[in-house]
């Protein structure tokens, strides 16, 4: 193993490097980015940022609940009461933490976890993703309409849909809030009765899949989100969650963090 000269560790020394803080490499261990020892080698690599610098120096010490770490480029989550849940949500369950008219709802999956909410909604007949978290920080930055995530639904319609149909959802559909247009949409299966169609797309009106295919003559009967930015839905069953990797965590981090210097630009 080949280490960096002894002057080129040293000569960057940071300001934390006092009795304040807590040493960088314990931090990242903390945080499950890989054993104390290993991360000391990623830093002398120069591959640890902190706030946007490289930092080799192992006496390094950040304040975890101030200071943005990244790993190879990607953020990492540095608050261990920090949640993340894949959610499928089942059909018939409303998209909130608590109902007024008694309906099933997010917390009769999540007793326990009070914190805990979810980020965006799906109505209440459709199935599939929702990210919930107690994150409010990364909560506001996927949620606001600048953010634009790529979600992608499965969608049983009625009829035996047609290219021209398809052409129209890409081109744009008009609906009473405007135009709604898909990034991309195929049909994966069909019968004389009902097509099954994937239809990807960054808008996050409310009902705009049911919406586009109710203009164009091909009411919904069955969707399901699949994706929503870097998530996938995978195998998780109806009613059920999965905790996030860490690598999962990092990119929603990733994409949040760039949402809001986009939002600030503006």
């Amino acid at each position: 193993m080949s280490y960096l000269p002894l002057a080129l560790i040293y000569q960057d020394r940071m300001t934390l490097t006092d009795n304040e803080g807590v040493r960088l490499q314990k931090v990242l261990a903390s945080a499950g980015v890989a054993s104390r020892r290993v991360c000391e080698e990623m830093m002398l690599k120069g591959r640890i940022k902190v706030n946007g610098k490289v930092r080799r120096e192992l006496g390094t010490r950040i304040d975890p609940e101030k200071d943005q770490v990244e790993v190879d480029g990607r953020p990492i989550q540095l608050d261990p009461d920090r949640v993340y849940f894949a959610f499928h949500k089942p059909k018939g369950v409303v998209s909130t933490m608590q109902d007024e008219n008694g309906r099933p709802c997010l917390a009769d999956y999540f007793v326990g976890l009070d914190r805990v909410f979810n980020v965006g909604r799906l109505d209440s007949e459709t199935t599939g993703l929702l990210l919930m978290t107690n994150d409010g920080e990364m909560a506001n930055q996927l949620a606001h309409p600048s953010f634009g995530v790529e979600k992608l639904y499965v969608a049983r319609v009625r009829g035996k849909i047609t290219r021209v149909e398809m052409q129209q959802l890409k081109d744009g559909v008009k609906l009473e809030d405007g135009l709604a247009q898909a990034d991309s949409a195929r049909v994966i299966d069909q019968s004389e009765q009902s097509s099954l169609v994937e239809i990807v797309l960054h808008s996050g009106k409310n009902r705009i899949v049911r919406r586009m295919f109710d203009a164009i003559g091909f009411p919904v009967l069955d969707l399901t989100r699949k994706s929503f930015g870097p998530l996938r839905l995978g195998n998780t069953k109806p009613g059920h969650f999965r905790e996030l990797s860490k690598l999962e965590i990092s990119l929603l981090m990733q994409a949040g963090q760039a949402s809001d210097k986009g939002r600030k630009k503006d």
